[in-house]
């Protein structure tokens, strides 16, 4: 098994395998890196020393969209040459002290930015059992899933500019609430405010205006992935989603992790994904319908729950809708995709209690409070932190997302 002359953990989420980009700031300067153990190798000093091959600028700048843009054939050839690099059987940089102390640098004494400029931000709502289990609780039990869900990758526009990355405090929002047994409604800060387990796909090169992506050709529009908590104000929600949709319920932030995990790290970890109860239309047609085998994860402590407790096991393979499908039913109508675009996949939801992916569902709606280390909760509290993990488990390796934790303040005084 390929190793690096870097040391790697056998719990590192970052082994040689895996090499996800971000974007971090050391001493003032930005830097576009790649995670290697506890480590960042900066792509912008290898550059500007001429380390990754012919000169094309990619990294120089605050943000990996440049990169993203280039698409999969430079994609592949910088994973190759960075590999080269780290490979623990080659001198070029393993045996150049100088040179190694000026482009590793330690990951505990940076600061991680947002890896991309997130022009638009779209969230999908692609998992069955989340959509049926809010269907169940809001509508007829019966027919919980509205009747286009089988037919099509149900999203919203989100807001890009409350993109936030891992460690952000989330502040308590307000907004417009109704009570059931009340006639108006009124001003005041959430009581509902809930996590939602989800994951990001970040795009790379675009397509035109008027000229959609066919599915054949999704694929190779993908850079990579991320986690994602798509933070949610139920009782806002309840209110104004008649008849458009979420709005101010979740504008107010959404976490990222801060490490892309490029597809190339991912594609060892392709199977099968579920079938499809309907034949879909043939723009969504998948000649081959794969979908990545990732653990999920998410921990929540709190002022009265002193250490983390795992709330919630689930997986990326219970989607029932694709990445490869996003891409083509957001682009069906010429709308033009860019690099950086940001598509959140819903909450990823599994068929067992255990594995529900928010706390309206673990909770189910607040009529089922979770019991935690003494504590109970049916929304989240002042002071509760929230963490979503991801893992694939290769042989004798693993690849992870690294942390994608937010903690809720109290409403300004």
């Amino acid at each position: 098994m390929k190793a690096s002359f870097i040391p790697v953990s056998p719990d590192s989420d970052f082994p040689i395998q895996n090499l996800p980009y971000g974007v971090f700031e050391e001493n003032k300067q930005t830097h576009v890196g790649v995670a290697i153990g506890e480590q960042i190798l900066s792509l912008t000093l290898l550059e500007s020393n001429n380390l990754l091959g012919e000169p094309l600028n990619l990294f120089s700048g605050e943000s990996l969209n440049p990169f993203m843009a280039a698409g999969k054939q430079t994609w592949d050839r910088i994973r190759t040459k960075i590999t080269k690099l780290l490979d623990s059987e080659n001198p070029e940089l393993r045996d150049h002290q100088s040179l190694r102390d000026k482009v590793f640098f330690d990951q505990s004494q940076v600061k991680m930015l947002l890896p991309a400029k997130v022009g638009d931000f779209t969230d999908f709502y692609a998992s069955r059992e989340h959509a049926t289990n809010v269907g169940k609780m809001f509508r007829d039990p019966d027919k919980a899933l509205l009747p286009n869900w089988l037919h099509l990758p149900v999203g919203y526009h989100g807001r890009a500019s409350s993109v936030v990355i891992d460690g952000t405090p989330i502040r308590r929002p307000k907004g417009q609430l109704k009570e059931p047994d009340q006639e108006d409604p009124h001003f005041g800060p959430t009581r509902c405010l809930d996590f939602e387990l989800e994951m990001g796909i970040f795009l790379g090169p675009g397509n035109k205006l008027g000229e959609p992506i066919p599915i054949d050709q999704a694929r190779d529009h993908i850079f990579g992935l991320v986690l994602l908590n798509d933070w949610s104000a139920r009782d806002i929600q309840r209110w104004e989603y008649l008849p458009l949709g979420p709005f101010l319920a979740k504008n107010f932030a959404t976490t990222i992790s801060p490490w892309i995990v490029p597809y190339a790290a991912l594609e060892p970890f392709l199977i099968e994904a579920v079938p499809q109860e309907k034949q879909v239309l043939p723009y969504l047609n998948e000649h081959s319908r794969k979908i990545f085998d990732i653990q999920l994860s998410v921990e929540l402590q709190g002022n009265d729950i002193p250490s983390p407790q795992t709330i919630c096991q689930s997986n990326f393979k219970h989607l029932y809708w694709t990445p490869e499908q996003f891409i083509a039913h957001h682009s069906a109508t010429g709308c033009n995709l860019q690099p950086g675009d940001l598509l959140g996949t819903g909450t990823i939801s599994g068929p067992t209690t255990d594995s529900l992916g928010s706390l309206l569902e673990l909770a189910w709606g607040g009529k089922k409070p979770l019991t935690l280390d003494g504590a109970e909760r049916t929304y989240l509290q002042d002071g509760d932190h929230v963490t979503l993990k991801a893992q694939c488990h290769g042989n004798g390796y693993k690849i992870g997302f690294g942390p994608c934790t937010g903690q809720i303040l109290p409403l300004q005084s």
